[in-house]
């Protein structure tokens, strides 16, 4: 076993420009890199929102999303298999935290906004469908299981299959329950819409051909990408592990973001935009973050788990912490100005002192935003059992578990 993993590592070093070792790497190239990686996440984007009309109904969403974070696949993989293990943990904690920080609030706004241009009346809250309880409960089973990791603080090959399990779970009740509301053609962006109103094999010839572009890109482009971003951060004297945790995530989610927000223009698709990004944070929960044990342990060449030190420790925790408050807040079914300025907020104060680094005492910025989260998460919990919030998300997946998961 430990030499096939060492063959395996060899083989992927001597082929693979994903895992190829940096050349001389110069803040210089992110001018060709940066653009690179931005045209080949559009590329992917366009094509995995033409292709969610060819699958199923139930997948579309949760598909479209993984789709849309392949390039922050390529990156991590290609941070994993370098071993630096603290980066790792910036870029997934990063990206995370973009989606519920920032993507979660510019859904409301971009919706608020139009919603009042179009009627002169504010929008208060986005009112989710029933089905958008599977995505609601099922964000809840990695932030639990994270914990777990987080008190353990390593990530391992174990870790990898239960979160895997975990997805594949998820994908499995969300194919049982076609959403009701779903994106039309005419409500497309303009790429994807000529694709899907073109004939046939263009339209095929053309999801295809923007599948395969922007995958080569990825796969040549990753490397260099990711050490452009490390010899600028340190040329601008910037840290390595805000640049990576920061910048890298902004650009590669970017393409799902202007999706999410054209959809969100339209308050009746408001919802489905919000869903797209927990689909995204349920996806990188799992998924992405299972895939780090297994690329880290081919590298090594034998089964290894990936550990934290008490910094990646608290970005992980306070990753948790805004996530559980996120679910809690969904909770409802409703996502309402108040909560979307406060999310936006606390993701704003960690962001302007990312630099500030968590002292042995762990008080620092990071921590402080952590326990807000916390409390927060508390009072929310506090006032479903007052019934002052009802757990309407749970309820509502329990009917459709009796009839429409496993009907009797």
């Amino acid at each position: 076993m430990l030499s096939r993993m060492k063959l395996l590592s060899s083989k992927l070093e001597r082929w693979s420009p994903l895992a190829a070792p940096a050349t001389n790497p110069a803040g210089s190239s992110a001018l060709w890199t940066f653009p690179s990686v931005l045209l080949a996440s559009m590329m992917i984007a366009w094509a995995a929102e033409a292709a969610q009309f060819l699958m199923s109904q139930g997948l579309a969403l949760a598909i479209l999303a993984w789709l849309q974070t392949l390039p922050e696949f390529a990156v991590e993989f290609v941070i994993a298999w370098e071993r630096k293990v603290d980066l790792m943990t910036a870029n997934l904690t990063g990206s995370l935290r973009l989606l519920v920080g920032l993507g979660w609030p510019l859904i409301y706004a971009t919706a608020a906004f139009f919603h009042r241009r179009k009627t002169r009346q504010p929008l208060r809250e986005i009112v989710l469908e029933d089905e958008h309880a599977v995505e609601v409960v099922g964000l809840a089973t990695p932030i639990v299981y994270f914990f777990i990791i987080a008190i353990k603080r390593s990530l391992t090959v174990f870790d990898s299959v239960v979160l895997m399990v975990i997805y594949f779970a998820y994908l499995f009740v969300l194919q049982r329950i076609p959403p009701q509301a779903e994106e039309k053609i005419e409500e497309l962006e303009l790429i994807p819409r000529t694709i899907m109103t073109s004939r046939r094999w263009i339209r095929n010839s053309s999801i295809i051909g923007l599948f395969l572009g922007g995958g080569a890109i990825l796969y040549f482009v990753a490397a260099p990408f990711f050490h452009s971003m490390l010899a600028l951060a340190t040329a601008i004297g910037v840290s390595q592990f805000v640049f990576i945790q920061w910048v890298s995530p902004f650009l590669s989610e970017f393409p799902e973001k202007v999706s999410a927000l054209y959809w969100a223009k339209s308050v009746k698709n408001a919802p489905l935009a919000l869903m797209n990004m927990v689909s995204s944070n349920i996806n990188q929960w799992t998924m992405l973050a299972a895939m780090l044990p297994v690329v880290y342990s081919i590298r090594m060449g034998a089964i290894t788990a990936i550990p934290f030190d008490k910094h990646q420790e608290l970005e992980i925790v306070l990753t948790i912490a805004q996530s559980l408050l996120g679910l809690i807040l969904l909770i409802n079914m409703r996502f309402s100005c108040f909560e979307a300025v406060l999310l936006f907020a606390l993701w704003l104060i960690q962001f302007v002192f990312s630099t500030v680094t968590p002292s042995e005492s762990y008080l620092s910025i990071h921590l402080i935003v952590a326990v807000l989260y916390f409390v927060w998460s508390g009072v929310e919990i506090g006032r479903m059992l007052f019934g002052n919030r009802d757990f309407v998300a749970f309820k509502t997946f329990a009917r459709l578990c009796r009839q429409q998961i496993f009907p009797k």
